[in-house]
Formats: C-alpha cells, sequence, structure tokens
C-alpha cells in the first residue's frame, strides 16, 4: 500500500491539463499516445476540446529502484461540471494544480483549489505551456505563491506539449502526495465515485477501497440502497479494463455484478461485505443540486418511453442529471430535467442526438422558486405552468448566488455594467496581482442562466473567467409572462421574470416570434401578457390567393362577391386553424440579447 500514489488534475478550462495526462501516461508507457487526448474519448469532447466526464486510469512508474502505482484522474474545467470534480477530489490524497504559463490563475482554478483544500489533498502546483511564446512563468508564480502560500521551488514548470518537467511531475507526486490510509483486515469499505453503462455487461461502478479487501466471486452489498450482488469481476482501469483476482486497501478499480436498473448505483454509496459488513458508510461528497430547469419533449409522442430509457443511461454516466415526468398542453408528454448549467444542458441534449439518436424540443431554461402563499405555506416552483394564482400568492422568493468574475482592468467597466443590468449587487473588489482584478457579486440564478456566460467572455474579449455558489434565497417581486397565439396561451414559451425587465422582453418575443412563426393562410397575432393584461403585439399577416386574377371587366361586384366568399373561408379557417411553433422559435426566445 504503501507504494500507491492516488491523485487527480485540477484546473481552470483549456489550461492543458488532458494534454498533460496523456505525456504522463506516454512518459510512465502506459500507451502509445496514437492521436491527441486519449482519455478524452468521446467525440463530443473532441470536438469542442473540453472535458466532460472524469477519467480514472492507472499507471505503473519505477522510481528509485521501487515499483510505484499511481492512479490519475483527470477533471474537466468547466464550472458545470464541477460536481464530476468533487466525486473525483473524494477519492484521493493528492491534486496536481495546473495554471496555464499565458494566462494566470482564473476563477475555476481557485473555486476547485478550495474544494481540494477542504478535503485535506495534497497541493503539488504546476505552470504549464512553459514553451510558449507568450508564456510569462515569473509573474504567474507569484499568482500561485500569493494563493497558496508554497515555496517558490515547490512549482514545477512544464510542458503538455512538448513533455517538459514531466519526470519532475512524477517524482513530486510519489514524494509529495501521501500513501493512502486505511487497514487491510478491517471490514470492506469503499467508496463508489462513478458509473458507466455497458450494452453487455450492465452497469459498472468505480470504487476506491478504503478499507479491507475485495476479491472476485465476494458476495458484496451496496450499503445505502441495502441491494446485495456477486461480484463477478473486479479490475483496474488501464486505457482498457484490466481483470484482476483481488483489489486491496488504496486500489481505484471498477466492479461488474451484472446491475440492470440505473436506480441501484447511487454515485456515493459504499460498498461492502454481505458476511462482514462495515459499521457506516463513507461520508461521500455533497449530493448534487441541479441549477437549470428546462422541460425535454420528445418530437413523436410514442417516443415518451424511448425517452426515459435514454435519460435514465445517461444518468449514470452522469450523475449530476435529474429528470422528473411533466405535461404540456403545448408538447405533450415530457420530463422536467434539472441541469448544472446551460452547458451541461446543451451536452445533454447533444448526447441523446448523438448516443441514442432521440430528437427532442427543450424549452425555455428556468431556476426554482420558493412561492408562499397568504397562510404561510411553502411551495417550490420549477416552471412556469406550476404557479399558482397570483391572488392566493404572498410574496415569492428566487434562489441567489455568489459569484466571483476574474478580469484585467481594462475591462472592469463593461463588465460591471452588465453585472448591474442583470440585477447584481457589488460586494468587494481585490486587485489579485499586477492588472488583474476579482470582483464578487451577489446576483439572482434566474438572470445569469441563459447568456449570461457568453456575454461576459465577449465583452472581455475571452479575458474574465467566471464562477459561483448558491446562497440561498430572497424575496423579488416576480411576475408570469405569458405568450399567446391567436389568444391561446403557449405554455412552453411562458417564462417568470423580475417586473422591470417585463416589459423589454415581452416586446422582443414578440418581435423574434414574429420572425420565425411561418405564414398561415389567415392572420396570427402573437401577443405578450401579464395576467390578463396585454402589454405587447405583433401580427403576422395571411398569406392571400389572388381570387380575383380571372376577373377582366364586367361590373365591380363580381369582384366584390369573390373576396367576400375568400373572407368568410377565412374566418373559418382562423376558427379550426393551429398554429405550429418550430422549435427554431423556442431556442431563439433563449438567446433574445
Amino acid at each position: 500500500m504503501k507504494n500507491i500514489r492516488n491523485f487527480c488534475i485540477i484546473a481552470h478550462i483549456d489550461h492543458g491539463k488532458s494534454t498533460l495526462a496523456d505525456r504522463l501516461l506516454e512518459f510512465t508507457k502506459t500507451i502509445n499516445v496514437t492521436s491527441g487526448q486519449m482519455l478524452d474519448d468521446m467525440d463530443l469532447e473532441r470536438e469542442r476540446g473540453i472535458t466532460i466526464k472524469s477519467h480514472a486510469i492507472q499507471m505503473e512508474y519505477m522510481f528509485n529502484g521501487e515499483k510505484y502505482v499511481l492512479n490519475l484522474i483527470d477533471t474537466p474545467g468547466h464550472v458545470d461540471f464541477s460536481y464530476e470534480v468533487s466525486r473525483s477530489i473524494a477519492a484521493c490524497e493528492g491534486a496536481l494544480l495546473i495554471v496555464d504559463a499565458s494566462q494566470g490563475v482564473q476563477a475555476q482554478t481557485i473555486s476547485n483549489l478550495y474544494m481540494a483544500i477542504e478535503h485535506d489533498l495534497e497541493i503539488v502546483p504546476i505552470i504549464n505551456k512553459c514553451d510558449m511564446a507568450s508564456a510569462n512563468p515569473e509573474e504567474v508564480e507569484d499568482e500561485i505563491i500569493e494563493l497558496l502560500g508554497c515555496k517558490r521551488e515547490e512549482i514545477i514548470r512544464a510542458s503538455g506539449k512538448t513533455g517538459m518537467g514531466v519526470e519532475e511531475i512524477l517524482a513530486a507526486v510519489i514524494e509529495r502526495v501521501p500513501a493512502p490510509k486505511g487497514d487491510d483486515d478491517a471490514p470492506l469499505q469503499a467508496l463508489i465515485f462513478d458509473s458507466v453503462f455497458n450494452s453487455f455487461r450492465g452497469i459498472i461502478a468505480y470504487f476506491k477501497i478504503e478499507n479491507g479487501v475485495i476479491r472476485s466471486g465476494d458476495k458484496v452489498k451496496f450499503f445505502n440502497t441495502g441491494k446485495e450482488y456477486q461480484a463477478d469481476e473486479i479490475g483496474v482501469l488501464k486505457m482498457d479494463m484490466v481483470p484482476r483476482k483481488e483489489l486491496r486497501t488504496g486500489d481505484v478499480g471498477y466492479i461488474i455484478s451484472g446491475i440492470k436498473t440505473s436506480k441501484e448505483v447511487k454515485v456515493g454509496d459504499t460498498i461492502t461485505h454481505v458476511a462482514n459488513p462495515c459499521k457506516e458508510a463513507i461520508d461521500g461528497f455533497e449530493e448534487v443540486k441541479p441549477m437549470v430547469f428546462a422541460g425535454l419533449y420528445p418530437i413523436d409522442a410514442e417516443d415518451f418511453e424511448d425517452l426515459r430509457a435514454s435519460l435514465e443511461k445517461l444518468q449514470l454516466n452522469d450523475a449530476s442529471l435529474t429528470f422528473q415526468p411533466e405535461s404540456s398542453l403545448a408538447l405533450g408528454f415530457g420530463f422536467r430535467c434539472g441541469f448544472l448549467g446551460l452547458l451541461h444542458m446543451e451536452i445533454i441534449q447533444e448526447r441523446l442526438d448523438r448516443e441514442f439518436d432521440m430528437n427532442v424540443i427543450t424549452t425555455v431554461p428556468n431556476v426554482s422558486y420558493n412561492i408562499y402563499d397568504k397562510h404561510g405555506n411553502m411551495k417550490e416552483v420549477h416552471n412556469p405552468g406550476g404557479m399558482p394564482d397570483p391572488t392566493l400568492i404572498d410574496h415569492i422568493e428566487e434562489p441567489y448566488i455568489k459569484a466571483s468574475v476574474i478580469t484585467t482592468t481594462d475591462y472592469i467597466g463593461p463588465i460591471m455594467s452588465l453585472c448591474l443590468g442583470k440585477r447584481g449587487e457589488l460586494i468587494k473588489q481585490e486587485y489579485i496581482s499586477g492588472n488583474r482584478v476579482e470582483l464578487h457579486y451577489y446576483m439572482p440564478l434566474g438572470e445569469i442562466v441563459i447568456d449570461f456566460y457568453d456575454r461576459l467572455k465577449s465583452i472581455s474579449k475571452g479575458y474574465a473567467s467566471f464562477d459561483y455558489h448558491p446562497c440561498g434565497f430572497r424575496t423579488s417581486k416576480l411576475i408570469k409572462l405569458d405568450i399567446l397565439l391567436n389568444g391561446e396561451s403557449v405554455d412552453a414559451l411562458s417564462t417568470l421574470t423580475h417586473v422591470d425587465n417585463a416589459y423589454e422582453m415581452g416586446r422582443r418575443m414578440c418581435e423574434k416570434l414574429k420572425e420565425l412563426i411561418p405564414r398561415q393562410q389567415f392572420d396570427i397575432a402573437i401577443q405578450a401578457a401579464i395576467g390578463s393584461k396585454i402589454i405587447s403585439r405583433e401580427t403576422i399577416k395571411a398569406l392571400r390567393k389572388d381570387v380575383t386574377a380571372k376577373c377582366y371587366g364586367g361590373d365591380v361586384s363580381r369582384k366584390r362577391k369573390l373576396l367576400e366568399k375568400q373572407k368568410k373561408g377565412k374566418k373559418k379557417m382562423k376558427q379550426i386553424g393551429s398554429v405550429e411553433v418550430p422549435q427554431k422559435a423556442f431556442l431563439a426566445v433563449l438567446k433574445l440579447d
């Protein structure tokens, strides 16, 4: 056990952690790197150049004549996937903190670092991309020293592209990161930190053994669900799964026990023996809290059950997705899904399409609100359709977040006006080093959910980084904005919005829908309403056939007769005709700015 090291890699998005992980694998001769990004094996990850899933892999390395086993977990860097990071941190004793030599410390770096420090992980600071012409290693070293309080000689300079500094990193992991603590003779305790679905083998759970030994063929049970299984196959994770006869304390591995249903594997659960169970479960990591809610509906109503099965399989690969059934007048039956953020929502949609061939319609994303009635009872509402009658509501509370934005001083003005426009209130601003400043804001989550991140990036030319944490609820003046087509309310387009933004938003939604809804044979009135009060209206004019074309002369009453006949037909059409809202329109409403 003293020769095992478990460590993860944490960094802000795009600081080169997956490339550096590839170099470590190559150097320890675990794999031959044929194409870039061996660990990011999803098509989506390679296309977008981001890590979505954490990946665990085992390396073997000879150091000072002894053989060491190194278990590496590569983690995502985007703020939406911080749950993946918290799970990886729970399974490690050390972390490599990677900072880009040209970009310096950014918001997500600090956020993930605090998470690692809370779990008492040993931090090994590394400056990556030192071979680049724009690298500033001295300045970045100062930032890291200020952040960590470490010595300058503890910081390793490296480059994932050229392989510089890889030996020093491996030596630092062996010398600085402590070996796992635990007792081989104690009852088995293993923490499940991830799970994947395999259509041939069922559900495969990844775990780290805290105490005890597990052997192939053992009878095991999952502590929280209480279900019992036979350990058909256990093993370690290399690039593929490698079966082993037994795994001991400190090892990271996988277990296959023919589990079919996704509800039986809870990430954060503890595996123990049936014959000699442990007394208590391991403290896992915090339960995931969805931030953004949106409805997912199948395009064909008969695909509802297929969509349910697809979401359950996705939930195994991505434990931060939550969903429950709901129905809508406009769209039929579907699911109300909870996501960690907008990028997460986009990735789920894309994965449903690619991996399960499911085409879905997504409604306007929103957050959850607490609604109090006159008797003081509280109801949690995830979508505007669930709002009680306005006369019964005493007050509404909306979730707030504490946001931190790190940027250079050139962009402070535009970023402040963006945050104030989103009802943010400035708590403090601190200068980190040189011309870099960190702004702290309290902001309503509902305001940043749609396009805040994109606008922040474009205002700051990509230099600002953003991170947030929920910080409770506050009372707010919110109203429900309805969109009516020919007097019929379209529930999928309803939103809850702040009183100050309602008129502007209603007007813009009507204008946008006018562009996107195709013209019909009759006039379509698009209206935005608050309760029974119409605040904005646009009209899509009817397509008209020229019925008088065949009249070439004669009395004018012949033309009138034909036009009257057409008018009656239009009136009848308007009564029975329905208006199709294309999927484009739902998406365009999100990106109104």
